[in-house]
């Protein structure tokens, strides 16, 4: 996206401190390493690191000019403009573009599910709609200056994931962004060990409706905490499976009736059945036909390493390891035994669950364990934390061997699970659960 210098300037409140430029059109980079010629770098800083270092480097790749916080500037730079600090400069152009292009913009948070049910939305809003949104799941910050910088002038609908940390961050990104519908698909325990409390996360995410539009509209899972929570006396639209009648569940497909009307999606799980209602709502607010819709829904695929199927070895392989607190792994889990054959069930390590985490990832031995189909499974863990899952199978009666790392459970698949098997991958990123696959392939050795 291109912006004027003087909206630069007003949009950032940039010191212009120097401009020998010939050009009066420019985009903006946060990344030296992909910076183009002509364009204007902005020097983000973390913890860790300061983007400021590398002004010159910039400048020495293409780069028109930067931003600076310091007094210090590389010589050549042809455009020099002095901020206080450079995220909040970022933050503030992103909000330019909302506001200069104005797409109907829609905000989705939620402790589990806000990825696929904005990757649902866009399926299906994209059928009548100009419609752009975050990159995978690049929902802080940063991210969403990043979506906004990429969105086409012609954008008529924005769709922007929000994710936090602790208290205050979907606020911010709320306040930048302005929407005009803001989704909470559920709250439950991801995050826990940073927020202590459910009521905590529901706080956490009903601060997405801050900045929501008097006049917009909340769109959330009928939880009783949300209601709780939810600060907005706008119209509020509230849903769950309990409105649902689901006639057809089968791998890779689901059918169900949702107020009075029929839709198919691609993929199974009655927690995608759940998301997708939010694209439904969102869809008839904004005039959206049944076919539109219903076709939207059908042409859902899921992202890389959500429920991402492949043939390895002779297995079917069911990736879903993208991410995992105690609820999906539960709802993922249960949905998997349901619909295959000779299952086989890995599972590793759930992150961020604070001081609760032996007792959380016992609740999903505990829950797994009360199913009443899936007993045959294979049960394997990854992990310490893993291991009390299996604990709890084990002590139900049911199958398990726990392994330290995913090199070991790697060679125990190739050693002693028979060809046939379907393998399902659970477990928070920091597990990388991909490695498995690869050594399974031979793309590691093991």
């Amino acid at each position: 996206m291109m912006f004027k210098l003087d909206e630069i300037i007003e949009a950032s409140g940039a010191e212009l401190v120097k401009n020998t430029s010939e050009s009066d059109d420019f985009k903006i980079s946060t990344d030296t390493r992909k910076i183009n010629k002509g364009e204007l770098y902005l020097p983000l800083k973390g913890a860790s690191f300061d983007g400021e270092n590398f002004l010159a480097q910039a400048v020495e790749k293409g780069a028109e000019g930067c931003f600076i916080t310091k007094d210090d500037y590389p010589e050549d730079a042809k455009i020099v403009l002095k901020v206080k600090d450079t995220l909040a400069a970022y933050l503030s152009l992103a909000r330019f573009l909302r506001r200069k292009y104005n797409p109907e913009t829609i905000a989705i948070t939620g402790s589990s599910g806000k990825t696929t049910t904005k990757e649902i939305v866009y399926s299906v809003l994209s059928k009548k709609f100009k419609t752009h949104k975050t990159f995978s799941n690049h929902n802080n910050e940063i991210g969403f200056c990043e979506t906004l910088m990429n969105m086409p002038e012609d954008c008529e609908v924005l769709i922007v994931e929000m994710g936090m940390r602790g208290p205050g961050e979907i606020e911010l990104l709320s306040k930048f962004a302005e929407p005009d519908f803001a989704v909470i698909t559920n709250v439950g325990t991801a995050h826990l060990g940073r927020l202590g409390s459910l009521d905590n996360i529901a706080k956490a995410k009903c601060e997405i409706v801050k900045y929501l539009k008097k006049d917009g509209t909340f769109i959330a899972q009928n939880n009783e905490r949300i209601r709780k929570f939810v600060q907005f006396d706008g119209e509020k639209i509230y849903y769950s499976l309990n409105d649902v009648e689901i006639h057809e569940r089968k791998p890779s497909y689901s059918k169900f009736l949702y107020n009075a009307l029929k839709y198919e999606l691609n993929v199974e799980g009655d927690y995608n059945v759940e998301n997708s209602l939010a694209a439904i709502n969102l869809g008839l607010k904004l005039g959206m036909s049944y076919d539109e819709i219903r076709s939207g829904l059908a042409s859902y695929r899921p992202i890389e390493k959500r429920w991402e199927m492949q043939n390895v070895r002779g297995y079917k392989i069911i990736n879903d390891s993208y991410n995992a607190n105690p609820d999906s792994m539960k709802a993922a889990v249960s949905t998997f035994l349901r619909h295959y054959e000779n299952p086989v069930v890995v599972l590793g390590d759930m992150g961020e669950l604070g001081g609760m985490e032996d007792e959380l990832h016992k609740s999903v031995g505990d829950y797994l364990a009360g199913l009443d189909y899936g007993k045959g499974a294979k049960y394997l863990t990854v992990g310490k934390l893993a291991g009390e899952i299996g604990e709890e199978l084990e002590n139900k009666g049911l199958f398990v061997k726990n392994f330290e790392n995913n090199e070991q459970v790697s060679n125990y698949i190739i050693d002693s699970i028979d060809a046939g098997a379907t393998i399902f991958l659970k477990a928070s990123r920091n597990m990388k659960f991909e490695e498995i696959i690869d050594q399974l392939k031979g793309e590691i050795k093991v």
